[in-house]
């Protein structure tokens, strides 16, 4: 099969590890991805917010599928663009792409479905939580257990030029569930655990994630497949019943509270840094179980949870997330994978042959192990041979 990736960040670039492996890949190719892609597939220079490039592209190349990564083209509409010229697609649909794209949506599918959620209030009254109604890099949402909070958290929003608006805040421990859907059946993948935050402790602003694990310590697998079934499956239900059924990876966001799990958000596609902890994992083709989405079959399609835990480090620039850093060589990534790790690009560039940074989250390093404390363990010593000025890690990533 000839695949196209679309997307840059570390998510894609272990997508392409994964894809890679694959009997039944003949050729790889990436828009516009990056110098860790390009060790495993051809890189052009589109952008993957430009359907307009995008779609003559694929076309050009003859490719069986497309592999949409982020969620911004998704919810501007690219896999419809996509298969309205003929092409199979790993991705929903625009409007299934709501499911993330409008929190408002995510909330009216979920009442409808009767799945727990976070209620809505009237007013920003702490404690509460404030979520932009939009994408916001998964910076929109802010947590206010003072009045500073929310008054701080308000103009954060309203900063965004979008609608927003207030739900409970929920105490918990955070897991996220992933599943490929065909429209309407689901094939459950591992949980895992992710950190928001910048700061060990969990402290400092939200980020696009810092770090993740899986499995996750909070949940089983059995459990895992059970709040699938509880969660997701009535989601994909309610999508079908409006018209918009969902092709894709769906991903939850869960608290799980002491009156039991309660959704946090829904996403539309695979997470940040979470796949980078998740596909090293999986046991079987994931090239054929995307494609199996895309055509709208899974059946008889298996993708279990190997023996083997994953952590993922990320490893950022100077003053993220505030702002991204451009142009600062990167040494020890050779030194990094010989110690056994996988290193996933995300926020790389070449400049005049030299890897340098050119983002926030810059590179994912991921440790393997029989346990989730040698997994940790393999992660922190890879990442310990990485050097660039004004690196930045958690050090407590898979601790709690």
């Amino acid at each position: 099969m000839k695949v196209l990736l679309v997307g840059s960040g570390g998510r894609e670039h272990a997508l392409a590890w994964a894809l890679a492996r694959s009997t039944r890949l003949s050729e790889l190719h990436a828009a516009p991805g990056n110098p860790g892609i390009a060790g495993v597939a051809r890189c052009h220079p589109v952008r993957a917010d430009d359907p307009g490039a995008l779609v003559p592209l694929a076309t050009e190349l003859g490719v069986d599928l497309v592999v949409v990564g982020p969620e911004g083209p998704l919810v501007a509409g690219l896999a419809d663009e996509l298969r309205h010229n003929g092409l199979a697609v790993f991705g929903p649909s625009r409007a299934a792409a709501q499911i993330e794209g409008s929190k408002a949506f995510a909330k009216a599918v979920l009442d409808d479905a009767a799945v727990p959620s976070a209620r809505r209030l009237g007013e920003a009254r702490a404690p509460c939580v404030v979520k932009a109604d939009g994408l916001a890099a998964g910076k929109g949402v802010w947590v206010c257990r003072t009045a500073a909070d929310v008054d701080a958290a308000l103009g954060a929003a309203r900063a965004l030029g979008q609608p927003f608006h207030v739900e409970e805040l929920l105490e918990g421990r955070e897991v996220s569930l992933f599943a490929l859907c065909d429209g309407t059946g689901v094939l459950p993948l591992p949980a895992a655990q992710d950190y928001k935050r910048i700061g060990d402790g969990d402290e400092g602003p939200n980020t696009g994630g810092m770090g993740s694990c899986s499995p996750s310590p909070l949940l089983e697998e059995a459990e895992s497949d059970e709040l699938v079934a509880a969660v997701m499956l009535p989601v994909l239900a309610e999508l079908s019943r409006r018209g918009t059924p969902f092709t894709g990876c769906l991903f939850a966001g869960l608290m799980l509270t002491a009156g039991g799990p309660r959704v946090l958000e829904f996403n539309c596609r695979f997470g940040d840094p979470e796949t980078q902890s998740l596909v090293p994992r999986l046991d079987g083709d994931l090239l054929a179980a995307l494609a199996a989405c895309a055509h709208g079959d899974l059946t008889g399609v298996a993708l279990p949870g190997g023996g083997q835990a994953a952590v993922t480090v990320v490893l950022a620039g100077r003053g993220y997330p505030a702002r991204n850093d451009a142009g600062t060589m990167i040494s020890g990534i050779a030194d990094a994978e010989a110690s056994g790790a996988l290193v996933f690009h995300a926020g790389t560039a070449l400049h005049d042959g030299r890897l340098v940074t050119n983002g926030g989250r810059v590179l994912n390093v991921t440790g393997l192990g029989d346990t989730v404390a040698e997994a940790r363990a393999a992660a922190y010593e890879a990442a310990s041979c990485i050097d660039f000025a004004g690196v930045q890690f958690r050090r407590d990533i898979a601790y709690v």
